[in-house]
């Protein structure tokens, strides 16, 4: 795949890697979010895990794949709107159809995965929070986007209960949410088995959005 690297030039913008076929007419747009030690100002941290790992080892995917890099005084909370910027200008620079944008991550990306989708909730496709969590009294912002979680049983550094909370609020809501617990894997070896081993790539980019009616945010409901 070819790749693009940009380094920011001002405090609205952030780093990015770019991977994409020659050929990318009608693809989807994947963006993937790493985790906290992939924070800062060098783009090469980026291919540590996940998805950026597995194409610098030759694995290709149909469709152009986002690589931000969260600025090192930030978490990916921190930064959804200027994250949401970026993600509209690759949306137009490489004309990318609007029911095609879907957004995954893992531990710290997992949050802001499960984040983005929370605070754009008729943007994407399709999220999948990789051994995260999030703020589960907000889950059914999420009812009608399709979700992918995966999760380490024996994750101690972020627990399982995390990703749970999510998941059963989000289904007492009626969403469509595929929540795979894995077994026999910690954190970090959690995460890369679910890149690397499952079918959660492939279930992201076969989701199609067709609803964008937007959503009131449910926290709304208290103020």
């Amino acid at each position: 795949m070819n790749e693009k690297q940009y380094l920011a030039k001002s405090e609205n913008e952030m780093n990015y890697m770019l991977f994409y076929p020659d050929s990318y007419e009608d693809l989807p747009l994947l963006v993937y979010l790493h985790g906290a030690g992939e924070r800062g100002g060098e783009l090469s941290h980026l291919t540590r895990h996940a998805i950026p790992k597995l194409v610098h080892e030759g694995r290709e995917y149909p469709a152009v794949i986002l690589c931000p890099q969260c600025p090192k005084e930030y978490v990916w909370d921190n930064v959804t709107a200027m994250l949401k910027t970026l993600i509209d200008k690759i949306v137009n620079e490489f004309e990318i159809k609007r029911d095609r944008i879907c957004i995954t991550g893992s531990s710290m990306g997992g949050y802001g995965t499960w984040m983005m989708g929370l605070a754009y909730p008729n943007f994407f496709s399709a999220i999948g929070p990789i051994a995260g969590g999030g703020m589960s009294w907000r889950a059914r912002n999420l009812r009608n986007t399709p979700v992918y979680v995966a999760h380490g049983k024996l994750d101690t550094t972020v627990p399982i209960t995390c990703s749970e909370l999510m998941v059963n609020e989000l289904k007492k809501h009626g969403g469509e949410v595929e929540f795979h617990v894995l077994e026999n894997h910690g954190h970090n070896d959690g995460i890369n088995y679910a890149y690397a081993s499952t079918n959660l790539i492939e279930w992201l980019l076969s989701k199609r959005r067709t609803d964008f009616t937007p959503i009131p945010d449910v926290c709304s409901e208290y103020f």
